[in-house]
C-alpha cells in the first residue's frame, strides 16, 4: 500500500491565555492598549497618514513594557512561549537566544482589514489577541510555496486544512498565535461592529 510521506510542515503554535491568571492579564491588557492608543497622537496621524483603518502603535511607540507595567509582564508570558515554538521548530540556536525585537499595538475598526506581508529581520512573530467581537475578522496565512505552484489546479472547498492554499484562523480574546516570520498572512475585512484589538511582536536572534 502507498505511503505519503509529509514533508515541509509549517506550523503555526497557539495557546489560549484566557483561563486562571491569563484573563486577569488579558483584561489589563485590553484597559492599556485602549488608553495608550486614545493618546498616542503620533500614531493617531501615522495610521491616517497611511490609511490605516483605526490604530497602531507600530511606528510611534518602542517602550510599550517602559510605558505601562502590564506590557512587562506579556513580555515574560512572550519568552516562554517563543522559546518553546523554537523547541518544536528544531531550531539549532548555536549558542544564541531569541529577543524580543518589537512590540506594538494594533486596533482594527470596523471595515478595516490588513494587506498580506511578511515580517522581515525576524526569527519568529506572532499576535495576542484583546478583543475579538462577534464576526471580527480571523488571520489568514498563505502557503509559502505559492509562487511555485504553476500549473497545480485549484483545491477542493473540502479539501483537509493541511492541502489548502489559504487557512484562515480564527481567535479569541486571549488566543496567542506565533508563527515563522516568513509566513505570509494577511487581516481580511473586519466584519464586527467593534474594534479587533490585538498586540502584535517579532524576536530577532541574538
Amino acid at each position: 500500500m502507498a505511503r505519503v510521506q509529509e514533508l515541509f510542515v509549517t506550523q503555526i503554535y497557539r495557546e489560549e491565555l484566557q483561563r486562571g491568571p491569563g484573563l486577569a492579564l488579558i483584561q489589563e491588557l485590553e484597559e492599556a492598549a485602549r488608553e495608550i492608543s486614545a493618546h498616542d497622537r503620533a500614531g493617531q496621524a501615522w495610521a491616517k497618514a497611511n490609511d490605516y483603518p483605526g490604530y497602531t502603535s507600530y511606528a510611534s511607540l518602542n517602550d510599550l513594557p517602559d510605558r505601562h507595567p502590564v506590557f512587562g509582564d506579556l513580555v515574560g508570558v512572550l519568552d516562554r512561549h517563543a522559546n518553546a515554538f523554537a523547541k518544536i521548530l528544531e531550531f539549532e540556536l548555536n549558542g544564541k537566544r531569541l529577543t524580543l525585537d518589537s512590540l506594538w499595538i494594533n486596533v482594527l475598526k470596523p471595515g478595516g482589514y490588513h494587506t498580506a506581508h511578511i515580517h522581515p529581520h525576524s526569527v519568529i512573530s506572532g499576535t495576542l489577541y484583546l478583543a475579538v467581537p462577534k464576526d471580527a475578522s480571523a488571520i489568514k496565512y498563505e502557503d509559502p510555496r505559492l509562487p511555485m505552484f504553476m500549473a497545480a489546479p485549484p483545491r477542493k472547498p473540502s479539501a483537509k486544512e493541511k492541502n489548502k492554499t489559504f487557512v484562515a484562523v480564527q481567535p479569541a480574546a486571549g488566543t496567542l498565535l506565533l508563527w515563522e516570520s516568513w509566513l505570509r498572512h494577511e487581516v481580511p475585512v473586519n466584519h464586527a461592529k467593534a474594534e479587533r484589538i490585538s498586540v502584535s511582536f517579532n524576536y530577532r536572534l541574538d
